[in-house]
């Protein structure tokens, strides 16, 4: 592989979000201080035409999925970014924010129910629009770590509270 390589994704559908805006959107999936209503956002991702039916056979077991998405409106990127919580900037690889090199993000939502192709989904942090590239299910064992350490985050749930994390910002 060079260092020009290049990887085509095709969506498997385009998430439906009640967020038109990157201030609308909480910064994290489980963190809906600041929004509008203060629930967490109801969406519905519905497949592509492309796509068989059966690629999401037997996912109605799984409470909650992965959406591996594009940050479609993302425009470029900085090494160093100043993340939403405060503190000095930090790498862009050591946070979440959706000014990456490659702008790919992750976020864990809740299957509520499947209806023929589509699926909806609550507490989602994804703006209407976004391209779904991926979905794959949560899986307990695996996905989660309770106990692992999360660097300079550590350090901020430390002075801030655990878990802590701004709402979507105001508009200026």
């Amino acid at each position: 592989m060079t260092d020009d390589s290049r990887f085509i994704y095709r969506p498997i559908g385009i998430l439906k979000s009640p967020y038109a805006r990157r201030i609308d959107a909480p910064h994290q999936s489980t963190v809906v201080a600041g929004t509008e209503t203060g629930n967490f956002a109801l969406a519905t991702l519905e497949l592509q035409h492309w796509l068989d039916e059966k690629v999401i056979q037997d996912l109605s077991g799984f409470e909650r999925l992965w959406l591996i998405f594009a940050f479609h409106l993302s425009e470029g990127w900085r090494s160093s970014v100043k993340p939403p919580r405060g503190g000095p900037k930090r790498g862009v690889l050591a946070t979440r924010s959706p000014h990456r090199p490659n702008s790919i993000g992750l976020s864990a939502v809740e299957l509520v129910t499947i209806e023929g192709r589509t699926l909806h989904l609550r507490g989602v942090d994804l703006l209407d629009g976004t391209p779904v590239l991926d979905i794959k299910p949560y899986v307990p064992y695996a996905d989660a770590f309770p106990e692992a350490r999360a660097g300079w985050i550590d350090e901020l749930d430390a002075r801030l509270g655990r878990n802590s994390a701004p709402g979507p910002r105001k508009p200026r």
